[in-house]
Parts: structure tokens; C-alpha cells; sequence
């Protein structure tokens, strides 16, 4: 009984957001609303209320946040955080003695009962009350309770009673020995905004040379800034940029037997000029790459590097720490294997090793090294094959002292596991949005993404295509799959990339039994005629301001899924934040044919009456139609606009 306190009758369960009961972080970044949640009831017959109680990690003051009832004794309060870094959170409620009051109080005299007593019980909880009271609030208290006190209309008491003055300073009351507090605190953490809202454009910078024949540079890429900065795209990511190893390299297609001629794959990181610190010789040096990432700044982009932590043979990690690897008992060293695939020109670490934190510090300088030379947004090739606690420890220490990085987990694996990596310090994840194609897999996926647990820390980056990944839709349905996939990708979540510039060109021919493309520019340089019209581009380039236009795209977590009469149409509203411009969005899934549907407006989400007229703008061709009430009807030929982005506009 001595551990108990019996004055403190609420009680909180259910609350939200939490991952795995406060052993992860719940993430949102800056500008995003996160929305605390709980059951909260009490005994008997009293009011209850409740309140949310956080911090920022650098302040010791706690700031305090009403809930609201929502109904059937949930409790709800929406905050939207404007500062980074990492909160604690507590959920608290008490029983509201004053609402208990008033609400017996207005009942008595509606009944034209005797409430002289009442009135000299709400004296009593105002008195208590002027004791805690802020100093706002110090001459107040004495006013009013004076008034109860001396006041011989009893109309004029409940007036009192119920006056918005009197109830926000009682909403300010905390009785700290009456609350109850749930028994876990919890952790948020706020990310910039580009972690919530990003668009990524992936090229190998050694294939944009002008001259054919020629390995390109980062200053060839550096000319290129300019037109992937028109296009709308805010991130540019490289393949791994270090020097290629020499030993076991592939050729053309991942053959095994290279010509000398054969660039080999980025990813089979090292040689004798250097291995992860260092930049492949023919793409220029150091100076040049830091100019290169000033220049995207200047435009308004960030480069993003690939981080693949694995080595060729003959990167200088292996004859420096032979013990960071794995080695058979025939003497020879393990490479990595995916029966029956053999990578010979790749060596995983071993992450059991004795030597394990002087191999994990070292991987931890990778990072800050890139840190140091103006990159913030790493894309992890293939986490999921290396250790969890090592990510959970590293991602932890580069975010404490540089909280700007920003962390794409690259593991196309099991569901759970996909899930630990974000849980652990991903700050956003690659997805199965590339083989969901039909509409009801579409929205039960989105639905699982945001709706569920997995939107307080999963945060998905939708990719078409990968240099990895053609998928078959690509394939068969051409540009106009092109198209209506980039435009589901882009307006289904707030971060979106794409591999080009083969995308745009429509490049889909794949390699023989294989989701992938045949002459992969993995394995050989390429040269793009980076001046060719392209359909695609255009619209890419449409949509992307679009997205920079509308706040409503620039989120995730606010989507929902709109009724039609026709599965190969899907169609969804993208609410806006603080009462900004929503859009509808309906897209032809069908390449080939024209589909057409009605559709269900949910007009109570944007304001409008059931039998109101208006009229909607779609923000790709620039037309506008007058829709009148829920049900309208939409049409799109894949030839020629698989896709409508409609803002709602009022009738003059």
C-alpha cells in the first residue's frame, strides 16, 4: 500500500503514439502533425480531464498540452512541432472537479432548485484554485469568487459559472497530487523538413560526359545541375563514387569476364588508390566533388551519397584489417553469396568479428568523413545485411551531433525487418510501392503505411525503378506506364525518387528472365542525349511543381482513399495543413484503354454542402470542370493524361 497513492483515480491506457511501448523513438519531422492519443476513465460519475506533458531534450521546462474527448472516453490533442530534435512525452489525467461542478450546478437550477450550497462548493474549488493559480490570473480569482459569494441572482452565478474566462483559467489548474501519469515516458523525435518531403533523381555521374566514349566527372555533372534543378528535384543521388576494385571485376551485365575496357560495378568498393574515403580517380578529385555539392546547394538541391558497406578484394581494409572478414577454412576469403549468385568482386564484413568496435568506429567514420565534406542524406545500399545494433548505434551518434543527416534505408526484404531498420534510426525506407499495382493493393498498402502503427516510424520513399528494379509494368506498358507510375508515386507519398535518365526516356527493355534492365549502366558507361524531348520529362517536371506548390502533397500521412465505380480507377484526397488548398487526385491504372468512373468527394473535408455546386481545377492541363455535390465523373485517356490533380475552387 505504501507504493500506492488512492487519491489518483484516473486511469490511462491505450496510448499513441508509442513503438514498442517507448524502446523507439515515434518520428515526424517539422511541419508534420502528430496526433497523442489514450483511453482515459475514472470511477463513478465525475468529469475527467487529460493532458499531454513534453519537452524538448535541451530545455528543462515542461509545456503542457490539452486533450480533448473525443468520445467514448478517448482522449485526442494534435500538436504540430516547429524544432528539431528530440522530445519526451507523458500522457497525465485527473479528475476535473470544476466540470463536475458546473455540470450539477446548471442541472439544479434548470430544475429550479435551491443551489446556495452548490454555489458555496464552487466557492471552495475556487479558493483551492487561486492558490495555484499563474500570476495572469492572481487579481482574477479574488473577483470572482467575491462574486459567488455576494451575488443574489442566482442567473448571474451560472453565467459566471459557465463564462469562457472562468473556464480557461480552471483549464490551467493542475492539481499535482491528484494527477495520474502513465507509467512510460515516451520519446518523439522531429526531423527536418526535408526528412517529411523530398525528391530524389538518381544518375551515375559516370556516364554524364558530353562525348560519347568518355568517362564523365563531376564537373560533367556539375553542368548537369542545372537541368535536374529545372525538372523540380531536390535531391541528387549517386551511385558509390570511391574507386572500383580491380580484382574479380564484372563486365557488361554482370559477366564474370570483363574486357579491359569494362568500368566495373560502384558498388565493389576499393583499390590501391583508396576504398570508402576516397573518390574514383576519372570522376575528378576531393575539390571537385565539393564544388559540386556548393553548386547543388546553390540550386537548391542536396546530394545524396550511396553507402555500401562492403569492399572488393583488393580494397586496402582487407590487407589492413584481414579480421573485419570472414575466412574459410581453405584460406581464401568469403565473398558475398545469394545461391546461386556469386558476387566475387564483393566482400562482406564480418560483424561477429573479436575487432568488432574497432570495425563498427571505423564504418561510423565513413559517415562523418562525407559529414565533413558537405553531405547530409546517405542512402545505405542493403542494411538489412548488417548488424542491427550497429545501425541502432551508429545512426544514434552521427544524428545526436549532426541531427540535420538524414538516413534511406535501400532493403527491399521481409516486412519485419524493413520495419526494425526504421524503428532503429532510418529516417526514411525504400518500399513495396513498385509491385503494388492494382487499386486494392494500392489502398490497403497506403492504408498500412498511415493509418496503422507503422506511420509513428516507418516513413516510405516511393522509387518506380531502381537500377536494380525494371519491373513488368514498365516493361508492358511503356510510356504510359511510365507516366502513371511516377504520377502515383509522387502524389500517393510526400517522398518520391526515380532512376534516370532512363526513366524519362522510357528505357524498359529487361534483362532475359529478370526484373531488371538488360545493359545495366551498373556494369558500363553510358551516354544520354541529356537535350532529347521527352513526353515524361514534362510531365515530371509539371508534377514536381505541383508538389513544390501545394502543401497538401507534401505529406504522407494525410491521404484518404475516395469510393469509385470502376477498379481501374483509384482516386484519393490529399488534405492540406492549416486550412491551405486540398487536391483530389483520380488515376487511370488501366495503360492502354480510357477509363472513367464516378467518384465520391468527401465534401465534408473540404467545406462544401451536399447539394453545392463548385468547380474544380486540374493543375496538369489547366481545365476546369463544375462538379456539383458528393458524385462526379472523371475520364482519362493514358495517351494522353492518365491522371487529374484537382484543386477544389468555389463558384463566384
Amino acid at each position: 500500500m505504501s507504493t500506492l497513492d488512492g487519491r489518483k483515480r484516473v486511469v490511462i491506457s491505450n496510448v499513441r503514439p508509442q513503438v514498442e511501448e517507448g524502446r523507439f523513438a515515434a518520428r515526424r519531422a517539422i511541419g508534420e502533425s502528430v496526433t497523442f492519443s489514450a483511453d482515459i476513465i475514472a470511477d463513478g460519475h465525475d468529469g475527467v480531464a487529460a493532458s499531454v506533458i513534453f519537452r524538448h531534450d535541451s530545455s528543462p521546462l515542461w509545456q503542457d498540452l490539452p486533450m480533448t474527448h473525443a468520445g467514448n472516453d478517448h482522449w485526442q490533442a494534435r500538436w504540430v512541432p516547429d524544432r528539431e530534435g528530440m522530445y519526451e512525452y507523458r500522457f497525465t489525467g485527473w479528475i476535473d472537479h470544476f466540470t463536475t461542478w458546473k455540470k450539477g450546478l446548471v442541472k439544479k437550477f434548470d430544475a429550479n432548485q435551491d443551489i446556495s450550497v452548490e454555489l458555496r462548493i464552487g466557492i471552495e474549488i475556487l479558493k483551492e484554485a487561486a492558490e495555484l493559480a499563474a500570476s495572469d490570473y492572481q487579481l482574477a480569482f479574488p473577483r470572482w469568487i467575491a462574486a459567488l459569494e455576494h451575488t443574489a441572482d442566482p442567473e448571474e452565478a451560472i453565467d459566471l459559472a459557465l463564462s469562457d474566462a472562468l473556464q480557461e483559467a480552471m483549464s490551467k489548474i493542475r492539481y499535482t497530487d491528484r494527477i495520474s501519469v502513465f507509467d512510460v515516458t515516451f520519446r518523439l523525435e522531429v526531423e527536418r523538413k526535408k526528412a517529411g518531403y523530398s525528391t530524389w533523381y538518381e544518375l551515375f555521374p559516370r556516364s554524364a560526359s558530353e562525348s560519347p566514349g568518355s568517362h564523365g566527372t563531376f564537373r560533367d555533372v556539375i553542368r548537369l545541375l542545372p537541368k535536374v534543378a529545372k525538372m523540380g528535384f531536390d535531391t541528387l543521388y549517386f551511385p558509390p563514387i570511391h574507386p572500383i576494385g580491380e580484382l574479380n571485376r564484372k563486365g557488361k551485365n554482370n559477366s564474370l569476364v570483363p574486357a579491359l575496357s569494362d568500368p566495373g560495378s560502384p558498388w565493389a568498393i576499393g583499390n590501391r588508390f583508396g576504398g570508402h574515403k576516397a573518390v574514383h580517380p576519372e570522376l575528378g578529385t576531393l575539390d571537385d566533388f565539393a564544388e559540386l555539392v556548393a553548386g547543388a546547394r546553390e540550386l537548391g538541391m542536396e546530394v545524396a551519397m550511396d553507402i555500401a558497406y562492403q569492399c572488393a578484394p583488393d580494397h586496402p581494409y582487407v590487407k589492413e584489417h584481414p579480421q573485419w572478414f570472414k575466412w574459410r577454412p581453405d584460406g581464401t576469403v568469403q565473398y558475398a553469396e545469394n545461391p546461386p549468385k556469386k558476387y566475387e568482386d564483393i566482400l562482406p564484413f564480418d560483424f561477429e568479428t573479436l575487432d568488432w568496435q574497432n570495425l563498427w568506429q571505423e564504418l561510423k567514420s565513413v559517415i562523418d568523413f562525407w559529414i565533413e565534406h558537405g553531405v547530409n542524406v546517405f542512402r545505405i545500399d542493403n542494411p538489412h545485411t548488417k548488424a542491427f545494433p550497429f545501425w541502432e548505434w551508429m545512426i544514434g551518434e552521427v544524428r545526436k551531433a549532426n541531427p540535420q543527416v538524414i538516413f534511406l534505408a535501400e532493403a527491399f526484404t521481409r516486412p519485419r525487418v524493413m520495419e526494425r531498420l526504421a524503428k532503429i534510426g532510418f529516417n526514411q525506407s525504400y518500399t513495396y510501392f513498385t509491385w503494388r499495382n492494382s487499386k486494392w493493393e494500392l489502398e490497403q498498402y497506403l492504408y498500412e503505411l498511415t493509418k496503422t502503427d507503422q506511420q509513428y516510424y516507418f516513413r516510405p520513399n516511393f522509387w518506380p525503378n531502381t537500377p536494380d528494379i525494371l519491373p513488368h509494368h514498365l516493361v508492358e506498358g511503356g510510356e504510359n506506364a511510365h507516366i502513371t507510375r511516377f504520377i502515383l508515386a509522387a502524389t500517393l507519398s510526400s517522398n518520391y525518387g526515380l532512376y534516370g535518365p532512363v526513366y524519362e526516356y522510357g528505357i524498359n527493355k529487361p534483362h532475359p528472365g529478370k526484373e531488371e534492365y538488360t545493359d545495366n549502366e551498373k556494369y558500363e558507361i553510358k551516354h544520354w542525349d541529356w537535350v532529347r524531348y521527352s513526353r515524361t520529362r514534362e510531365i515530371i517536371t509539371r508534377v514536381n511543381r505541383i508538389r513544390k506548390t501545394y502543401p497538401a502533397l507534401q505529406s504522407t500521412w494525410n491521404i484518404e482513399f475516395n469510393e469509385t465505380n470502376n477498379d481501374q480507377v483509384i482516386s484519393y484526397i490529399k488534405t492540406a495543413p492549416n486550412g491551405g488548398d486540398s487536391l483530389i487526385i483520380a488515376v487511370n491504372l488501366d495503360y492502354y484503354h480510357t477509363q472513367g468512373a464516378h467518384i465520391k468527394v468527401p465534401v465534408h473535408l473540404l467545406g462544401i454542402g451536399y447539394d453545392q455546386a463548385y468547380v474544380v481545377r486540374d493543375m496538369l492541363s489547366g481545365e476546369k470542370y463544375k462538379w456539383h455535390g458528393e458524385y462526379n465523373y472523371v475520364q482519362m485517356n493514358p495517351f494522353e493524361m492518365p491522371a487529374h490533380i484537382l484543386k477544389v475552387e468555389r463558384l463566384n
